[in-house]
């Protein structure tokens, strides 16, 4: 008897841990391991011997921090990362300015046409960015777009969206439509988890609509600003498809204006995969690191506030 309580209660002890074992194999096979061979190819190289034919002309050795080095001191990778980063500094605070009013604005009293007007503005997001990145384009175009018709019609300029500085703008209207809608829909639900009770005593207290959203809505919400914030800085350094897809539209595309652009080009455009699994560590590794100090930060400031 002794035995099989024992076996009945092991049993049950391990079952949360049997639940765990299909996470565990699939994060193991499609994440720790993909990133584990990353890291190995970025500490390799091929050494080429003679004129590089023949068998054993070329073979893979061991190169340690080589690679890091040469990508550290990269101009191309260096530009795209300032160039990630001025395309961050307009989508970021636009897209989620634009989240955070729609979702203020739904959640007011005196909305009308609330599910058709939150599906409109969350339908972008369902829409992929290649496919939106090829409908913007083509809107951006002088010679298809009916906008510069309308422009020509009217007389006014017809300004070049694919070159130069308003090339940033088209590249940002492109996230900022299509990631306005999730960041909306986070926000939104966060408000919709705040008390009536809540806005009831503001009301008595004679608060007005926009100070109830500015002193009790908006800082209630505050993990969700985080969440979005987060979400928002990994899909910014992250941008490949929007400046791919647009890329044989203008030739202020290159093939390196990001450096996930520059890792999918020095891997198969140029067979360098042990330089490109370099790059794609260090990028890696720079996305946690500003995600684990944001988080931080974040959850620093909230303690404090928690404090007084």
């Amino acid at each position: 008897m002794k035995s099989t309580a024992h076996r009945q209660s092991y049993g049950v002890k391990g079952a949360p841990y049997a639940f765990l074992v299909p996470a565990t194999i699939l994060f193991a096979l499609f994440f720790a391991l993909p990133i584990g061979y990353a890291v190995w190819l970025s500490l390799r190289k091929v050494k080429v011997s003679g004129l590089g034919l023949g068998s054993g002309a070329r073979r893979e050795v061991w190169a340690g921090l080589e690679n890091y080095t040469d990508a550290l001191t990269d101009s191309e990778l260096v530009n795209g990362a300032l160039r990630v980063l001025g395309y961050g500094c307009i989508v970021v605070p636009v897209m989620l300015g634009l989240a955070l009013l729609f979702a203020l604005m739904l959640d007011s009293e005196r909305v009308r046409l609330a599910p058709f007007t939150r599906l409109a503005i969350f339908l972008p997001y369902a829409i992929p960015g290649v496919v939106a990145a090829l409908l913007w384009g083509f809107l951006y175009l002088p010679d298809v777009s009916p906008f510069y018709f309308v422009l020509d019609k009217l007389g006014l300029p017809q300004p070049d969206l694919l070159d130069g500085g308003p090339l940033y703008l088209a590249l940002s209207n492109i996230a900022v439509w299509g990631g306005t809608g999730f960041n909306m829909i986070v926000i939104y639900t966060s408000l919709q988890s705040i008390p009536a009770e809540v806005y009831e005593a503001a009301k008595l207290d004679g608060a007005t609509p926009a100070q109830i959203a500015l002193r009790i809505k908006i800082p209630m919400v505050a993990p969700s600003l985080v969440l979005t914030f987060f979400f928002s800085i990994i899909a910014t350094l992250q941008v490949f498809s929007e400046p791919t897809t647009l890329k044989p539209l203008t030739n202020s595309v290159s093939t390196t204006w990001s450096p996930l652009m520059k890792v999918h080009r020095d891997a198969f455009g140029e067979g360098d995969i042990y330089g490109a699994a370099a790059q794609a560590v260090i990028i890696a590794f720079a996305t946690l690191l500003l995600s684990f100090g944001f988080l931080r930060a974040a959850n620093r400031r909230q303690k404090q506030e928690a404090a007084r």
